[in-house]
């Protein structure tokens, strides 16, 4: 008899794919990005954060139903070959995701180089490198030891976030001297709808994550509830955290400061107590480690289920027997990550990360329209109405059209 391949193995439980997802969310963007975004939308940068979250939130229905649906690697490019046919589109939609997920990876290693530098005076692209290295030995060490590696730095990434709470907590009074349309310091004359929404746009990078989840679903247990279950709670859990350390942050450091910082967190934290961020940086940087981690894994499982399915060369559907994980997608993905890291600075990495998730979220909300239609209820599946995924692609559709075309008159 032939030897059965070896596949990828079942053992992730609600909590561990939530916290999974959660540690993608949180480690790509609040930690990074909260300075960039205050620096665009100013005061009004809670509102940036807040019209991201609704463009996620809808779509992050859409990834629920469709995870319950087809609960496989490969997520994004299953769904648009369930949806259309075409293989072709399969295909580029999942190399756009993988090279999101890269992308994405590459910008939360320079939020890495910008918190260890609190500590040490490397140079960047060795601080980059080494991290990314160190990532790719414990993705292709196990998936279970690589998800509670993650949870893992999820809690301590979380705790960070409330610190911040915590310690700004005083401070936030002065917001309502800043808000007030009648106080001296009236925020409201310099309102720029266009700054909030270049805020948002970089707002929603720092929501991504959760579509990411798809694609281990083949290593969850009883994925048809868990995986809707766990994505959900992951988008909701990460938007009021969100709003709790972005109204904190501002009430402690005017925008124009937290734009400055490369580590914008570690200077909110500094502000408030006067202390040396030293817990902070430490925090920020497991935070950003995370991040890079869980795309990484999300990266080469794509890798992995589009070679499954014949789509790429074989080598990369190989499943290490002792491991359990794809190695040899594991190691391109590293590859990538480190040429991407060091080729572009960390603002054009998330926008372009943004941009590529935009275009896949609008055409997988169309598939699951699709989808719909031919077959409305399947058997042991989470459904949502249909407008919801209707309404995701006209939400993401026109962000992103809105995006291109004050890039092009700028």
């Amino acid at each position: 008899m032939e030897p059965q391949p070896v596949t990828l193995k079942r053992s992730l439980s609600l909590p561990l794919i939530t916290l999974y997802g959660l540690g993608n969310i949180l480690g790509a963007g609040i930690y990074v990005l909260v300075g960039k975004v205050a620096g665009e939308a100013g005061y009004f940068a809670p509102l940036s954060f807040f019209i991201a979250s609704i463009i996620a939130a809808i779509s992050a229905f859409t990834y629920a139903e469709l995870s319950s649906r087809y609960p496989v690697s490969a997520g994004e490019a299953v769904y648009i070959y369930e949806g259309f046919g075409i293989e072709k589109l399969s295909l580029a939609i999942g190399l756009l995701i993988t090279l999101a997920g890269i992308v994405s990876s590459a910008t939360v290693a320079h939020g890495f180089a910008g918190y260890i530098s609190v500590f040490i005076d490397w140079p960047q692209w060795v601080i980059i490198t080494l991290m990314l290295l160190t990532l790719g030995g414990i993705a292709a060490w196990g998936i279970n030891q690589s998800v509670k590696a993650a949870t893992l730095l999820t809690l301590i990434e979380m705790s960070g976030l409330l610190l911040i709470v915590f310690v700004g907590a005083d401070h936030l009074p002065n917001l309502e001297r800043i808000y007030r349309a009648d106080g001296p310091d009236n925020v409201f004359d310099s309102f720029s709808l266009m700054g909030v929404f270049a805020g948002a746009f970089l707002a929603f990078f720092a929501y991504i994550g959760f579509e990411d989840m798809v694609n281990v679903a083949e290593e969850v247990k009883e994925p048809q509830t868990t995986m809707p279950k766990a994505i959900l709670y992951s988008v909701v859990i990460s938007t009021v955290l969100y709003a709790a350390v972005t109204l904190v942050s501002l009430s402690v450091l005017t925008p124009a400061e937290l734009g400055r910082s490369d580590a914008p967190l570690a200077a909110v934290y500094q502000q408030a107590t006067g202390q040396p961020p030293v817990i902070i940086s430490i925090i920020g940087m497991f935070a950003v480690i995370n991040g890079a981690l869980i795309q990484l894994v999300m990266a080469a499982r794509l890798f992995y289920g589009m070679a499954a399915r014949g789509w790429l060369p074989q080598k990369l559907s190989i499943v290490h027997p002792l491991t359990r994980t794809p190695v040899n997608s594991t190691l391109l993905t590293v590859g990538l990550m480190i040429f991407f890291a060091l080729a572009l600075p960390m603002v054009t990495l998330a926008e372009l990360t943004s941009y590529l998730v935009l275009l896949v979220f609008t055409l997988v909300n169309l598939a699951l329209v699709r989808i719909k239609h031919r077959l409305p209820n399947p058997p042991v599946v989470t459904v949502f109405p249909i407008w919801l995924p209707w309404l995701g692609f006209l939400t993401t559709g026109t962000f992103l059209l809105f995006q291109l075309v004050s890039v092009l008159s700028s």
